[in-house]
């Protein structure tokens, strides 16, 4: 990172940092590092149900001191533990930002949410997770990643097309279990004979939102009941002007003028202002019964950010004109 990692103020990042530097050799005092180059995170990952040593996986990454941006950053390595406090993963390599910040004086440029970054593929399994597909009675289940009684029931009565009466039943709304006679030998190529079973899923209504990187994705057919948007504007902004004061000579006096040692020299001065707008193209929206896209192409047409979107779509759907399920990542 390009001075944009954690302050002096942070211990634990210059505790870290030490330590980090003992290992390999170098010994610094703690009060001797002022380094802003490096920042304390925190590193998640999620665990395959069956994972082989040296599968890859993603990690997440956090910023969890005073860091103002994780842009160019590199994570160094890291043990991914599990509840039981064991090492299932290490996690190392260049960070990937979905937004940036500039700070400059008292001005500040930010977009989305620099602190927080993704580590694609940077996580290698070091500890394999063996499951049992086959249950002692002879039984495998199959997990839907989205519950649906419809999806589960259609699954069942595939199967049971494919391989005969019997073989399978929906459990609930996320499970199938499926029932295997043959040899142990043989379970290979069932599995393989039941991924070749077709069904076709229900239909799940669904908005995506990521708001890390101020994404919004839905089918266009997801449909919304009549809603009126109010939307307004406020705008904070903090403008720091420096300018020099230069002293006055030809009228024999200068009142800002600093004398030290028989000299004289300008001052800088520094001019703070804080200036709160009310927006003034503040509009009501009148949207009828239609359906996301069109409600997008509306806000979009309204000069509504994205950002602003996302809060306007949870707010229809706490509203519960929003018929669809709305995921928040």
């Amino acid at each position: 990172m390009s001075g944009s990692g954690d302050t002096r103020r942070s211990v634990v990042t210059r505790q870290a940092l030490r330590n980090v530097l003992n290992r390999l050799g170098t010994s610094v005092a703690e009060a001797e590092i002022s380094s802003r180059n490096v920042a304390v995170v925190m590193v998640t990952g999620t665990l395959p149900a069956s994972a082989n040593v040296g599968d890859k996986i993603d990690a997440t990454i956090a910023s969890i001191g005073d860091a103002r941006s994780l842009a160019g950053g590199t994570l160094v390595m890291t043990p991914l533990l599990g509840p039981d406090g064991k090492p299932y993963a290490l996690a190392q390599g260049p960070l990937l930002v979905g937004g940036h910040r500039f700070d400059s004086q008292l001005n500040r440029e930010q977009r989305n949410y620099p602190t927080s970054a993704i580590l694609e593929g940077g996580a290698t399994i070091e500890a394999a997770v063996d499951s049992a597909i086959l249950k002692a009675n002879g039984e495998l289940s199959f997990l839907l990643s989205d519950p649906s009684f419809a999806t589960a029931e259609r699954i069942a009565a595939g199967i049971t097309r494919r391989f005969g009466p019997g073989i399978a039943w929906a459990r609930n709304a996320d499970e199938v279990r499926v029932r295997y006679v043959g040899p142990p030998t043989g379970l290979t190529g069932f599995l393989d004979a039941l991924e070749g079973v077709t069904v076709e899923p229900a239909s799940q209504r669904r908005v995506v939102i990521n708001e890390r990187t101020g994404t919004v994705v839905a089918g266009g057919d997801v449909t919304i009941s009549p809603v009126v948007i109010a939307q307004g504007d406020i705008k904070v902004s903090v403008v720091q002007d420096v300018a020099a004061s230069q002293p006055d000579f030809y009228s024999g006096f200068a009142s800002d003028v600093v004398q030290s040692g028989g000299g004289v020299r300008s001052l800088v001065v520094t001019n703070t202002r804080l200036d709160v707008a009310q927006g003034v193209g503040d509009r009501a929206f009148r949207f009828p019964s239609t359906t996301i896209a069109d409600l997008v192409q509306g806000l979009s047409r309204a000069r509504v950010d994205t950002q602003r979107m996302i809060g306007i779509l949870q707010a229809i759907k706490t509203a519960g004109a929003l018929h669809a399920d709305l995921v928040v990542k």
